[in-house]
């Protein structure tokens, strides 16, 4: 049963000197409502380019000291069978939001990926009009994640001067007619933050109701404004993705790789989360895809593939 909270009590909760309680409970919603599987899906960062500003992110447009690249149609398609034959089910295909990517070559990438395989494809491509949403829709996208990253109207203005949220949160809205399962999500940690804006954060991924969240902390990168910030705690995340569970019992709530870059071992996975993303980006374009600053080692699609899945196992959870 979908638990409801006030701000005020979401904040006394996020504030608890001990969370384990919640913890627990948030583990038992979550076996009784999604069971002990733990979803592994493929990511592949098909474009770095991004005309937007957003002042804590490395692909901002501003950036000049970083090398941009494109996927062809036809690589973003051939990574996506590489991935289904060892086993993922869904990919999940991201970009920086580059209008080089028109809404009929995304779906005929969708198209193509469903004509070659069973996975189900989910778009992270940014805000679009309706109409666009709508076609990619008919094309097959079965879902769409685009994080609202705070739900704090005047801190959003701060972290993206070229947008608001409320075309943000329609954009979700939107999407959540369509039929599309919705996927909203938002950083910890942001400078300005407050339990307060956390606690909005929450009651804005319930009230849409969004079907993914993903839930990471704010990791500084040294070439945006936001470079002297602090990163986001790890623990602070780690109960908003159980807190999320609680009001969202059946969504697919990720351990983000932002947390794995925090050095988080599992503890994600006792309180809440059922999914994990695995990124599949070839190797002479993934360490261009920098959001935030990552040691990232090369892609071996199998090796990795079999790796987590044994991680997993250990955790006591079953892959898929």
């Amino acid at each position: 049963m979908r638990a409801e909270f006030t701000q005020g009590e979401l904040v006394e909760l996020l504030g608890l000197e001990d969370f384990s309680p919640i913890y627990a409970q948030a583990d038992q919603v979550r076996r009784e409502t999604v069971g002990d599987t733990v979803h592994i899906r493929a990511l592949l960062e098909i474009s770095n380019h991004c005309r937007r500003m957003c002042t804590y992110c490395g692909l901002r447009a501003p950036r000049q000291n970083l090398t941009r690249y494109r996927m062809d149609p036809e690589e973003v398609v051939q990574a996506a069978c590489e991935a289904h034959a060892v086993g993922y089910r869904t990919i999940v295909l991201q970009s920086g939001e580059d209008p080089w990517y028109t809404p009929l070559m995304l779906g005929q990438i969708v198209s193509a990926i469903k004509a070659k395989t069973d996975m189900a494809v989910t778009l992270g491509c940014g805000e679009m009009r309706e109409e666009d949403y709508a076609f990619l829709k008919l094309a097959g996208t079965d879902r769409y994640l685009i994080k609202h990253e705070t739900a704090d109207p005047d801190l959003y203005r701060r972290l993206h001067p070229d947008s608001s949220l409320d075309k943000r949160v329609g954009c979700l809205r939107t999407l959540k007619r369509l039929g599309y399962e919705t996927g909203s999500g938002f950083m910890v940690g942001l400078p300005g933050q407050t339990l307060e804006t956390l606690a909005q954060d929450l009651l804005l991924l319930a009230s849409i109701p969004c079907d993914m969240a993903g839930i990471g902390p704010f990791l500084p990168h040294p070439d945006t404004p936001l470079r002297d910030g602090t990163a986001g705690d790890a623990e602070l995340t780690r109960r908003c993705v159980a807190l999320a569970r609680l009001m969202l019992p059946s969504a697919n709530l990720p351990a983000t790789t932002a947390l794995t870059v925090r050095g988080d071992n599992g503890q994600v996975f006792s309180g809440g989360a059922n999914v994990v993303m695995r990124k599949i980006t070839p190797n002479c374009y993934k360490r261009m895809y920098e959001i935030y600053p990552a040691q990232l080692p090369d892609t071996d699609i199998p090796a990795q593939r079999q790796q987590l899945e044994e991680q997993i196992k250990r955790l006591g959870r079953v892959p898929l």
